[in-house]
């Protein structure tokens, strides 16, 4: 791969240098002028603040466009903290680590068969016959670009150290592990041969050949491999190597011994650069690639149970960097120094999260925050491309009780029932608005399970002062769970305003039935503030709770997802409950029942500590029931309910089991995972993945009953279900589990009584 300086060898020197004209950038807009909600600048603000105080990253630089135009472009914290701290700014300049492969890599590869200079089913060992040993004379380029050609992840870095020729000569000696073709093992090595591919077609060194048909074509004048000292004067640093700290020198210790050019690592970019990208890929490829090779570069393959396109990352273990409500449609990747970008065609979005989490010492974590900002933008968006038709915003109750002055407050002592997820849908807290209010006596604050911070993850929880207000907060989640007659004492109404999941055992809804009984005990009123259920409001699923008292995750007599919002749930539990209460709903308004929180343009506020996502979310209902189990349900781990697992589990095993009962709309992927807390903390658990592929036919609890059968099949003896019952609370449901009854058995058992449900919920339907 290195070869004597040659004509383009200058020009990307010179773009190296910053010698040509100024680097171009896209139009910018307010969000509301492209269909996007007003607020989600102050929302990405405080995600990455919230990141920065963890030291989670030194810095980043966030940009988000829509329509062709940015509406977010920002800089946060510093691009270089040691030897000197130095401000991160919008123009820096980043190694993009594995961004390299669909931006360099798969970019030249797909014009390659655009011009029919080669195929995607052609064998790797056409070009390099060398190649074939050991095995892999059958590996293919797509393969190479799905990830799915058996190649193990990276070989030694002493493998690098003679160049290119030496390594490839080492690559070419590798075994597979694993039938070509038929497993996913992201690798490393399968994109150092796609670049010297590139090469071995063209000719150009794959730096050279990416400025010409690439980069030079689209106008991206600060991207390119070994930059110069003008780009390199404002890249962020890295970390230390040898005593020296990498500033424009690409970190993968492999591409640095290839003369910092290789198909997998290398690539060093801005944030306006890649925005050029990223736009251009919206518009149809012109000018680096036709419509048709677009779409086909983008289509999505299914390999085993990870949705990949050729060299996109779309829906497997490693998107935690992409956006929740991100259309099946998005595709983008990230990068190991802190890098992703995501691009969705059917929003006509992209969003771009730049950082370089791994300064100073290799520690730092940013794919939950590149995917919640990648969320909150996605969320963001009111109209989907090509419909420029603003659609009438959804409007919380909080936001409709402001409209109306608040008017069913005036006079009034108010005791608020809130938490972090008391937001109106500009970002603004409840407590906020309803404190600032000169008609609302606000006197007392109550908080539920997890606190008024949504941080607590643990049981008694004492009360508090809110720090601003010097209000009262009485914990819900301590000495009592209902609020006491001394404290009714102090209101005359009570508001509920807290972002409940729409499962049974989910215990916000038990707080506010525990408050009704509170408010009708004392002659007191109670108003709920309403929300949306972010689950929808037409899927109802499991069984319903048996009869009997009340306990603390089981509150009333409902379904494990019962489809309802709290609004609807307050008024059931007045009337069959039967409580003398003067009961009002501030109703949310323009809500479709049949949506997820995605489709209303509303972000996701994680609702728990262990509630991140609402991918968790919609999987919770199903899989929750097995916490109580001695199986970790992923707690302690980056995607709490996305896995499961325990040390006497076999991964592979349990995912065929699973998907041998063909549970819809979702993918089982076998894996390893080691929890840094809760059940089985530091031991490495076989498991599985869950990965949601088509919410609108993907059933939890139908997962839930697959995974309890497939662990009756082949753990009767490891797995403990003496503690199931406990959030299941249904003492059939549970025999037929335990016998290893099948999805559609278990349902079956329950229609009856989930019938009757339906028609006993319909009269207190709002929406």
């Amino acid at each position: 791969m290195n070869k004597l300086p040659t004509v383009l060898s200058v020009l990307v020197l010179a773009i190296a240098l910053g010698n040509l004209s100024a680097a171009k950038q896209l139009p910018t807009a307010a969000p509301e002028s492209v269909g996007i909600r007003k607020g989600i600048s102050a929302d990405i603000d405080r995600a990455v603040k919230e990141q920065l105080e963890k030291k989670k990253l030194p810095g980043c630089v966030v940009v988000v466009g829509r329509h062709g135009q940015i509406v977010h472009r920002k800089a946060y914290g510093f691009r270089r903290l040691e030897p000197s701290p130095e401000e991160m700014t919008v123009d820096t300049v980043f190694d993009m680590a594995s961004l390299t492969k669909p931006i360099a890599t798969s970019t030249s590869i797909m014009q390659l068969v655009e011009t029919g200079q080669i195929r995607l089913r052609d064998k790797v060992s056409d070009y390099f016959p060398e190649f074939a040993a050991n095995g892999k004379e059958d590996v293919t380029i797509e393969q190479l670009l799905v990830h799915s050609s058996g190649l193990i992840p990276d070989n030694p870095v002493g493998d690098f150290t003679d160049g290119w020729e030496v390594a490839l000569d080492h690559i070419c000696q590798l075994k597979p592990r694993s039938t070509p073709g038929e497993k996913f093992k992201y690798s490393d090595v399968g994109f150092l041969m796609l670049g010297g591919l590139v090469e071995k077609v063209t000719g150009q060194p794959l730096d050279e050949y990416a400025v010409e048909h690439v980069f030079a074509p689209l106008g991206m004048k600060e991207t390119t491999f070994k930059p110069g000292e003008a780009l390199s004067k404002r890249a962020a640093t890295t970390e230390k190597v040898d005593g020296q700290w990498l500033r424009g020198v690409v970190h993968d210790p492999r591409a640095r011994l290839l003369g910092g050019v290789a198909g997998h690592a290398g690539l060093f970019s801005t944030a306006d650069d890649l925005s050029i990208y990223a736009e251009a890929l919206l518009n149809g490829g012109a000018p680096v690639v036709s419509p048709r090779t677009l779409a086909e570069w983008t289509t999505p393959r299914n390999v085993d149970g990870s949705m990949r396109g050729l060299g996109w990352d779309m829906r497997s273990g490693y998107s935690k960097n992409r956006g929740e409500m991100m259309s099946p449609r998005a595709f983008g990747h990230g990068g190991f120094t802190g890098t992703a970008m995501w691009i969705d065609p059917e929003l006509d979005l992209f969003v771009i999260f730049l950082s370089n989490r791994v300064h100073p010492n290799g520690k730092g974590e940013v794919n939950r925050l590149a995917g919640r900002i990648g969320t909150i933008a996605s969320a963001g968006c009111l109209t989907s491309a090509g419909n420029d038709e603003s659609s009438k915003p959804v409007v919380l109750g909080i936001d409709a009780l402001a409209e109306d002055d608040f008017r069913p407050l005036h006079g009034k002592r108010v005791g608020l029932i809130v938490n972090h997820t008391s937001l109106n849908a500009d970002g603004r807290p409840t407590l906020e608005l309803l404190a600032a209010s000169p008609d609302v006596n606000l006197v007392a604050l109550f908080s539920p399970e997890h606190g008024l911070k949504g941080e607590a993850d643990h049981a008694n929880i004492g009360d508090t002062v809110e720090e601003k207000t010097q209000l009262p907060v009485y914990s819900l989640y301590g000495k009592t769970r209902k609020p006491t007659p001394e404290q009714m004492a102090e209101v005359d109404v009570l508001v509920f305003d807290i972002q409940d999941i729409g499962c049974r055992f989910y215990t916000y809804l038990s707080t506010m039935g525990l408050a009704m009984e509170a408010a009708a005990e004392a002659g007191k009123s109670f108003v709920v503030l309403d929300r949306p259920n972010p689950i929808g409001g037409h899927l109802v699923e499991g069984p319903l709770r048996d009869e009997g008292d009340d306990v603390f995750v089981g509150y009333h007599t409902i379904p494990v997802r019962h489809g309802m919002t709290m609004g609807e749930m307050a008024q059931m539990i007045m009337a069959e409950k039967q409580l003398d209460l003067d009961l009002t709903v501030v109703k949310t308004k323009n809500w479709d029942r049949a949506t997820y929180l995605y489709d209303t343009g509303l972000p996701w506020v994680q609702t728990s500590p262990n509630m991140r996502s609402l991918t968790e979310a919609v999987i919770y209902p199903g899989v929750g029931l097995f916490e109580t189990t001695n199986l970790s349900v992923g707690r302690g781990t980056d995607s709490p309910f996305e896995v499961v697992g325990a040390p006497w589990i076999d991964g592979r095993k349990l995912a065929q089991a699973i998907r041998n009962h063909h549970p819809p709309g979702v993918e089982v992927v076998p894996m390893r995972f080691t929890p840094e807390a809760s059940k089985f903390e530091g031991q490495e658990c076989g498991g599985v993945n869950f990965i949601v592929t088509d919410w609108a036919e993907f059933e939890s609890l139908d997962l839930g009953w697959a995974l309890g059968a497939a662990l009756v099949e082949l753990y009767p003896d490891e797995w403990d279900s003496s503690k199931f019952n406990r959030l299941l609370i249904s003492n059939k449901t549970l025999e037929l589990v335990r016998s290893g009854a099948s999805p559609a058995k278990i349902e079956e058992s329950y229609q009856q009584p989930l019938e009757e449900f339906l028609t006993r919920r319909g009269e207190f339907l709002l929406y």
